[in-house]
């Protein structure tokens, strides 16, 4: 025999312990959900229908149909004087300056909530990278036997899975 075969590795951990010893994944979406209050849960759904292309078309229309209105139909009928717009203006505004701080609420909380799943998928990697140890352990332990039964059997090879005969 020689030297690398008479250094077995030592026999691997089973798979049932590896499995004991090993944590449980988290559900960080039921974790970030749970840990939301009513304010954040508002602005993250306000967030959500307001960066979506939905909402840019209602926006696109009101302003097209109050502006075509305004510039269109006889003076009589306009409530908001053309070129002037103010009360257009004033709403459009209103609107942007009261969904831009909770655009940016519902950003930051949808960022730690990513920050999170950021966290469990490095988790995950990790744990597949220490179950990958364990087979390749596993697949070492079983080459070791391997090789030690083909030498008691005499047999030698040239290159590997060619068998010639001594």
């Amino acid at each position: 025999m020689n030297k690398e075969s008479a250094e077995a590795p030592a026999r691997p951990v089973s798979l049932t312990a590896f499995r004991e010893h090993r944590k449980r994944l988290r559900d960080v979406n039921r974790e970030a959900s749970d840990k939301l209050g009513t304010l954040d849960s508002l602005a993250c759904w306000i967030t959500d229908r307001v960066g979506t292309m939905g909402f840019f078309l209602i926006v696109l229309v009101w302003t097209v149909v109050w502006l075509a209105w305004n510039l269109l139909v006889p003076r009589g009928l306009q409530f908001d004087p053309p070129m002037a717009f103010a009360f257009w203006l004033f709403i459009s505004n209103l609107i942007q300056l009261l969904l831009m701080p909770l655009i940016m609420v519902g950003q930051n909380i949808q960022g730690r909530h990513s920050e999170l799943r950021a966290d469990n998928d490095l988790e995950i990697n990790i744990k597949a990278e220490q179950e990958i140890e364990v087979i390749l352990q596993h697949l070492e332990y079983q080459n070791a036997i391997l090789i030690a039964m083909v030498e008691k059997l005499g047999v030698s090879f040239e290159k590997p899975g060619r068998p010639t005969n001594p």
